[in-house]
This record gives structure tokens, sequence and C-alpha cells, in this order.
């Protein structure tokens, strides 16, 4: 046993971190909340952990990363809609908190599809519910605001939608 989860929770990720570092959660309906993680006390194996994020009715995360200052956040909606935006932009508040908007959402748009800390040089795989699966530079994509909608990222074919994405490993 690695944790115990609840029977509606599942596992969003797993980080790799300093011990110091900030953590930033996405959720589904646009709010980010980055909060430091020594404010993660230890526990033990068995136990459910501490709120990162608190949540509207209907939100989940779906997405958690460790926020360094030369990366941006990445939000793909379902509708193929998306955005990078600084890290900077993201102010440090305390975990369990709604956090603050990354993304404009409208009914067009959809909801996020995923979310990632990414710099530029790096790449992205977009997957949709029809199989297609693209590969793109992150550089691609526009750098916007926090509360602002994004941009096209890829067409989709009718009835698709985006299911996830993922940062393409480097090296």
């Amino acid at each position: 046993i690695a944790i115990k989860l609840r029977e509606d929770d599942s596992l969003v990720d797993v980080l790799h971190s300093s011990g110091t570092d900030d953590i930033i959660l996405v959720s589904r309906k646009g709010q980010a909340i980055r909060f430091h993680e020594t404010e993660v006390r230890p526990m033990g194996r068995a136990t459910s952990g501490v709120k990162g994020m608190g949540l509207r009715k209907g939100d989940e995360v779906i997405s958690a990363s460790i926020a360094q200052e030369d990366h941006d956040i990445l939000v793909v909606t379902d509708q193929g809609f998306g955005k990078r935006t600084r890290m900077a932009d993201y102010p440090v508040k305390g975990r369990g908190g709604l956090g603050v908007k990354t993304v404009q959402l409208t009914k067009a748009r959809g909801q996020l599809a995923g979310a990632a800390a990414v710099r530029d040089g790096e790449q992205l795989i977009l997957i949709s519910t029809g199989g297609t699966v693209i590969k793109m530079p992150v550089n691609d994509i526009k750098r916007l605001g926090r509360s602002t909608q994004g941009v096209i990222v890829v067409r989709l074919r009718k009835d698709e939608v985006v299911s996830s994405i993922a940062r393409v490993a480097e090296g």
C-alpha cells in the first residue's frame, strides 16, 4: 500500500521533488493552485494525505507539476484549444484553497483535457478519442495570460475530443 484512496478517488500523478519545491495543481474546470511543498506534512504509507486543492461541485484535479520559474503551464481543452502561461503568473497560495483561474472556459471551448508544466524546446503529444495522435513543439502554442481562452491547437473531426496530453520525454 502506497496511499489510501477513497472509492471515488484516483491518483493523478507522482512527482519527484526536492522537499522544498512549489507544487501546482490544475483542475478540469480551469482552476490552478500553487503552494509550497513544505505545507504537506510527512505521513505514513496507508494514509489519504492532505487536501491540496479545494474543488467546486463537479470539478476534479487533472494535473500536478513541480512549479519551476523557467516553465509555463500549458493547458488544452477537450475541444482542441490551448495556451501557455508563465509560471510567474501563478501566485503562491496556501494549499487547500480554490486557486486562481488558469483559463477562461466557454461551452464551445469545453473543459480542460490536460495540463502540464513545459518549457521552450519541448514537444507535446495530443491524443483524441478518435485515435488521432499529434506531436507538436510547445513553442507552437501561443503564450497568453491566465484568464484568456486560448487558441486552436488541434482541429478535431466531428464528435472527436482531446482525451489526453503528454510531454515527450527528453533524451
